[in-house]
């Protein structure tokens, strides 16, 4: 295999630090939403397997909740401008992983609704690492905003950067091996999925939680090449071909890579669908786009919270990787319960844990659920 070997630099580095701040004005890789339209919208919860939630799908029924209409799943703003540090480039041909985002949504966003964002580096951190000892950290931030200029979210997205030959050097992830599905797994996923909760129209009120609730459990996977393409299409990308490769490929060379054996030239966003591009960083398959866990993530707590409930805010890191086989459990629990600003709030833990009982994806969330009403008042 044919990968870029480039090495991390102090020069690079020093480089890299200089964009802290500026605004990013190119066009953005993958970006191809400016309307959060009713296809858009349910294209999207096609690709994350949010299938049952119709505040988000059916117009009749979003008619009689309090938006009035058809509104877009939290995460669902990436089809905008996915927020990873990945766009502010430099050092090539070292790898680049998305690890994060940190999510604050301040108001719905509405079908039909145009979207904009703004995209800019604010940090870059040096890092040691087991799986590639020195990386680099580069943080992002993104703003969104509606057709009157109103913020509706802000994402602090990261990546990580790390040498591909150190990486396969220090083979941390070498002992995993793909997950075989049993009958037996096969059947609890099918119960799972038969068994999704979603709160819909019955409120769930904040006087009814407790610290230490649970979330009902959700199921994703196994992850194969079928879940990747959905999710591509779904925010908007699906791979770069034809003449748009050729010309990705002339523009930044060491995104590249020659199948071995086809020998044809690459991008190497390959490594979410070919196992060949994910073994040259060390990865034993190909693997999953981090995002789409935190959209899966996110979605477990939209399920849990009902129409009324509001996602409020969202950190979700990427610890491990999800490979082709794998099966993702989403879970949460409530950690605290309290009132703000005259918000009635509840704070969860919410991770993603695999088959083998990795949490892969940690993360905490605050959520702003509705109270009853005062009979007397």
């Amino acid at each position: 295999m044919v990968l870029g070997q480039a090495r991390i630099t102090d020069e690079g580095i020093a480089q890299l630090k200089t964009r802290v701040g500026s605004y990013f004005k190119g066009e953005y890789l993958g970006a191809h939403n400016h309307t959060m339209s009713k296809g858009v919208i349910a294209h999207w919860c096609d690709g994350i397997g949010d299938f049952n939630n119709k505040l988000y799908r059916d117009e009749e029924y979003a008619k009689k909740t309090r938006y009035g209409c058809i509104i877009a799943p939290p995460c669902s703003l990436n089809t905008i401008l996915g927020v990873t540090g990945m766009r502010v480039g430099g050092l090539p041909g070292v790898h680049s992983f998305h690890s994060g985002w940190d999510w604050v949504w301040m108001k719905p966003v509405k079908v039909n609704e145009p979207i904009t964002c703004t995209y800019r580096p604010v940090d870059i951190v040096e890092k040691k690492s087991e799986f590639a000892l020195r990386t680099v950290i580069i943080y992002s931030e993104g703003v969104y905003r509606n057709r009157r200029d109103e913020i509706v979210a802000r994402c602090i997205g990261w990546s990580i950067r790390a040498e591909r030959k150190v990486a396969r050097e220090q083979g941390k992830y070498k002992e995993i091996k793909q997950y075989w599905l049993t009958e037996e797994m096969q059947k609890h996923v099918e119960d799972l999925l038969d068994k999704e909760e979603v709160r819909g129209a019955t409120p769930r009120y904040w006087e009814d939680t407790n610290v230490g609730d649970e979330l009902p459990q959700l199921v994703k996977g196994p992850l194969s090449v079928g879940e990747m393409m959905a999710w591509e299409h779904a925010r908007g990308g699906g791979g770069e071909v034809h003449s748009f490769k050729i010309k990705a490929l002339r523009k930044h060379p060491a995104w590249g890579w020659k199948n071995p054996d086809t020998g044809v030239r690459e991008t190497i966003d390959q490594v979410h669908e070919q196992d060949d591009a994910a073994k040259g960083i060390a990865i034993p398959a190909a693997y999953d786009i981090g995002a789409q866990r935190n959209s899966w993530v996110s979605q477990g707590i939209t399920n849990w919270m009902g129409d009324d409930g509001f996602l409020k805010s969202l950190y979700c890191e990427y610890r491990r990787f999800n490979v082709y086989g794998d099966i993702q459990f989403i879970k949460g629990k409530i950690t605290k319960k309290y009132e703000l600003n005259g918000e009635h709030l509840v704070d969860l833990d919410a991770w993603a844990e695999n088959q083998r009982g990795e949490v892969t994806a940690p993360g905490k969330a605050t959520v702003i659920l509705r109270v009853k009403v005062n009979p007397k008042s």
